[in-house]
């Protein structure tokens, strides 16, 4: 059963060109506005270029931002136009259903986050002292956090233009408090206990470290386990919403 929804909603996605370019082409673009926005800035002998830094962090956002647009407007359509309903009348159970909805984006998501990090690394000249691969299991752990969201956020909408209004609540306050434009130990003590609960901080602190060493640390793999813990939480507090009626 969870092979079977995997495989029916990649074959949906496949079927929907610009969902495809949403996902695989949209967070390079925006790479490249980030890369050439800086392209002219002068820098002393030796200074790490401005896109080495806001680059990498954007490597974790924009995916992130993508996936949950994406996931959380797609299963609306399947709850709205019954294909949810009429799954959970046969015997498939919830659980499946449920992760087989986030294996496909899942798939997507880490499609996404390669093509991406490949695009700042190879394309864009992406130069920091840690592994790539490091990059790019943040990154993907990032995009399937936006799948869970985006899952758990579809429940509470009723309409396409609802599911989007969730962005100002749910994802750019995480932006503002992950540590992109303030150290978050910089900040007051409200804020800063407020984005110890956001996931995407802890991407960025990652991503931050994996930056400044050139092997894996303890930090790097605590911040790790934390997302991958939120991930599993997201999932677990989605799976309620799959109802066998939609109101």
């Amino acid at each position: 059963m969870l092979g079977a929804t995997t495989t029916r909603v990649l074959r949906q996605l496949r079927g929907d060109p610009r969902s495809i370019a949403l996902i695989l082409v949209v967070p390079a673009v925006l790479l490249a506005f980030i890369y050439y926005l800086f392209e002219n800035e002068t820098l002393p002998p030796g200074a790490p270029r401005t896109f080495d830094r806001v680059g990498l962090m954007m490597l974790a956002i924009f995916p992130f931002v993508v996936m949950f647009l994406v996931t959380s407007i797609t299963m609306l359509r399947e709850r709205t136009s019954g294909t949810l309903e009429r799954l959970l009348t046969t015997p498939i159970h919830k659980a499946d259903l449920l992760f087989g909805y986030a294996l496909a984006f899942s798939i997507m998501a880490a499609l996404q986050s390669l093509v991406a990090t490949g695009v700042a690394y190879w394309i864009f000249g992406l130069n920091i002292n840690g592994n790539p691969a490091l990059v790019v299991l943040v990154a993907v752990i990032n995009s399937v956090l936006g799948v869970a969201l985006g899952l758990l956020c579809s429940a509470f909408a009723r309409t396409e233009f609802q599911a989007v209004q969730f962005m100002p609540v749910v994802v750019i306050p995480q932006i503002l408090l992950c540590g992109l434009f303030v150290a978050r130990d910089q900040m007051n003590a409200v804020l800063e206990s407020l984005s110890n609960i956001l996931p995407l901080s802890y991407s960025v602190d990652a991503l931050q470290e994996i930056a400044r060493s050139a092997s894996p640390t303890a930090a790097i793999l605590s911040d790790v386990v934390v997302m991958a813990g939120f991930v599993v939480v997201v999932l677990a507090l989605a799976s309620p919403t799959l109802r066998r009626r939609t109101p």
